[in-house]
């Protein structure tokens, strides 16, 4: 059988996957700095805030495969994955441990990120929400954002570089460039993600939008 490329990944969905990783990567390099850089930990998490928004939304018009709809898994299909007990073919967009993956990211990114908006460490930093709880709710926020929270997302991430690898090196499977040029070879005739002109006019649109909401709210608290 002669194998196709289909357009899997839209440009709006990889900005949003490379840029969250950056995003990411500086906020754990800028609370372990602290002091000063601590300014920069914010800014980045408010950009966090912005690029999840994003996505949330685009989860819903966005590109086919970027979707929410389109690797929605029940808690069977996904034990039947585990077990190996799966479709044989490649899946197209995301497989039922990499929708698991996803979900759980952007979970415990919007709880991290939230806890942080009300955190108070008492000493430089102080979320721009803070004054609007109690001083129970921002210890408990402080608490978990600073001891748990942040190593639950660096544990979830080292499981996603490692399910990559997995794939790359056990299954042949190359999860990255999809990523990166979008397009994904398959045996599997199927309709592409649509990624035009207008979609990605769409997702600037939608991204501005996001980036004016969290401006506005952290404004408001200021």
């Amino acid at each position: 059988m002669m194998s196709t490329k289909v357009r899997v990944w839209d440009l709006p969905t990889r900005f949003f996957h490379w840029s969250l990783l950056v995003c990411v990567v500086a906020l754990v390099t800028s609370a372990q700095f602290g002091g000063e850089a601590m300014v920069w930990h914010f800014r980045f998490g408010y950009a966090v805030l912005s690029l999840l928004l994003f996505r949330l939304i685009w989860g819903v018009v966005g590109g086919r495969w970027s979707r929410f709809a389109s690797f929605l898994y029940s808690p069977a299909a996904i034990l039947r994955y585990i077990k190996g007990q799966g479709p044989s073919r490649p899946s197209i967009g995301h497989n039922p441990l990499g929708a698991v993956s996803v979900f759980a990211l952007m979970g415990f990114l919007l709880l991290q990120v939230g806890s942080g908006l009300i955190s108070d460490d008492e000493i430089a930093a102080t979320g721009p929400l803070s004054k609007f709880v109690s001083n129970a709710t921002v210890n408990l926020a402080t608490f978990y954002h600073k001891d748990i929270g942040k190593l639950i997302l660096i544990g979830l991430v080292v499981l996603h570089v490692g399910a990559i690898l997995f794939y790359q090196f056990k299954k042949g499977e190359n999860l990255v460039r999809p990523m990166i040029g979008g397009d994904k070879e398959t045996l599997i005739v199927t309709p592409s993600s649509r990624d035009d002109a207008s979609s990605r006019t769409l997702a600037i649109l939608i991204l501005l939008g996001c980036v004016t909401l969290v401006a506005w709210l952290v404004k408001q608290a200021g």
